[in-house]
């Protein structure tokens, strides 16, 4: 007995359904909150950019390491490189909550300076070895060497952004952050609710296993050595991180530099993401330089696969807010033990497997 037509092409319909790629249906959406000025904090966003099972829906950007002006425009200029200007770029916050280059001073001017402060910086040390952009105001933009951007950023704020595509896609958005929170701190306040719809926030940041003090230190390790709690995307604006680490997310992560320490994309790792002719590495070709820790792409790293992970615990975790030294510095309690004041309990991680990060690095930027 033969099978009715409509019949058949339905059973076929169903067949294809069940036998379709899961990737197909289910890519993750993520959205990136970055203070990227240079190549070295682009390539985490390439990676997810790169990634067949992710889609980002955005890039927000902060000042921290640069400006937020600057950063949207290396951004653009990016997105532009690579082929993927439908990728919308939101600008964010320029200057932190409370905190100000002034006080910032004071406290250096009392405790000793800092060795790194991002944007704040006025001058590259001796030490430095890697090339830096000239240091300048919040409002200006340089020119770059890769030339300038054409396209423009989206009309809405960071923090409004987020708040739009976590109303779009409830419960379903993780955000990547690898720069100060403000943006994140400015949502929150905006809609007491997005915390609460965002699948995971992913932080990067912190030292809690600082190096030894009595060995050789690189210039990356100075500030982690000597003050271990205190990182710039915390001490940027510590009003804004306590916002973030009293939120309620579903779940929220904190990825350490302890977890990166060691792990450099030298000249040889970038060697091997530079040498196709793909849009990629033919941007990366014309801007990567060496020497630089695998902070943020270790943060992507995990979040796509959590199997790297070879160290973590959890943390009830908060950030100092009494004016002096430590303004800014992350606060640490054993999960559940803190005063109750709303800080959350973070999964906090120490270590991954290294070299499954960078061959991790090298696979998707040359997709």
């Amino acid at each position: 007995m033969r099978m009715p037509h409509a019949l058949l092409l339905c059973a076929l319909a169903f067949a294809q359904l069940c036998f379709a790629p899961a990737h197909a249906a289910e890519r993750r959406l993520v959205i990136i909150d970055q203070d990227a000025i240079d190549c070295p904090n682009l390539q985490p966003i390439l990676m997810l950019l790169q990634d067949p099972t992710v889609e980002v829906l955005g890039i927000t950007t902060v000042s921290g390491d640069g400006w937020a002006p600057e950063e949207t425009a290396a951004t653009l200029r990016m997105l532009e490189l690579v082929g993927r200007t439908d990728v919308p770029v939101a600008q964010g916050a320029i200057y932190p909550l409370v905190n100000t280059q002034a006080r910032n001073k004071l406290r250096e001017s009392a405790y000793s300076p800092m060795p790194y402060k991002g944007a704040w910086m006025e001058s590259w040390p001796s030490y430095n070895t890697i090339n830096r952009r000239k240091t300048h105001g919040p409002d200006e933009i340089p020119p770059m060497a890769e030339g300038m951007p054409t396209t423009r950023p989206d009309p809405r704020s960071a923090a409004q952004f987020m708040i739009d595509m976590t109303r779009k896609y409830p419960g379903k958005v993780t955000i990547l952050a690898m720069g100060p929170l403000t943006n994140l701190a400015l949502a929150q306040r905006l809609d007491d609710g997005f915390a609460a719809r965002v699948q995971e926030l992913i932080s990067e940041g912190g030292v809690l296993l600082p190096p030894e003090i009595d060995q050789h230190l690189d210039e990356f390790e100075l500030q982690a050595a000597y003050a271990p709690r205190m990182s710039i995307n915390h001490f940027w604006d510590p009003e804004a991180s306590r916002i973030v680490f009293t939120a309620p997310w579903r779940e929220l992560t904190l990825v350490t530099n302890d977890a990166s320490h060691g792990n450099v994309a030298d000249a040889p790792l970038l060697a091997k993401v530079t040498a196709g002719t793909r849009p990629v590495p033919r941007y990366l070709a014309m801007i990567a330089q060496p020497g630089y820790p695998l902070w943020d792409e270790t943060a992507v790293a995990v979040w796509r696969d959590p199997s790297l992970i070879t160290r973590q615990t959890r943390l009830a975790m908060d950030v100092d807010l009494m004016p002096g030294a430590s303004y800014g510095a992350l606060l640490t309690w054993a999960a559940g033990k803190g005063p109750h004041l709303g800080e959350r309990d973070v999964r906090v991680v120490l270590g991954v497997d290294k070299a499954r990060v960078k061959a991790l690095f090298v696979d998707l930027l040359n997709r």
